[in-house]
């Protein structure tokens, strides 16, 4: 018998709508220490809330939304921030746990 599987998308993005839990799987991809992975969590947030929408209210171009949140995408500080803005998240800096020399 195979086993009956189901796409997790739907349950993601519809999770991903509130903001706390949007914010824990940004960090959590911001973790993986990687652009491409933290691109690609922000574009599912995006997603989650509708790229037009987020883009039409962050003053951004929707197919230019899109390359920035690929995986060569290279968002510039002011656009990543009115993107977070829109969604009702913002940046923050922390200070890196210290590692034994």
């Amino acid at each position: 018998m195979t086993a009956v599987s189901r796409s997790y998308r739907k349950e993601l993005l519809q999770a991903l709508t509130d903001p706390i839990e949007a914010a824990e799987y940004l960090n959590a991809a911001l973790e993986e220490g990687t652009p491409e992975v933290f691109l690609l969590a922000l574009r599912n947030v995006a997603e989650a809330h509708g790229v037009s929408h987020i883009a039409e209210a962050s003053k951004l171009n929707r197919e230019s939304m899109y390359r920035m949140l690929s995986k060569a995408g290279n968002p510039k500080l002011t656009s990543l921030s009115a993107i977070l803005e829109t969604m009702g998240l913002e940046l923050s800096v922390k200070v890196k746990e210290a590692t034994p020399i």
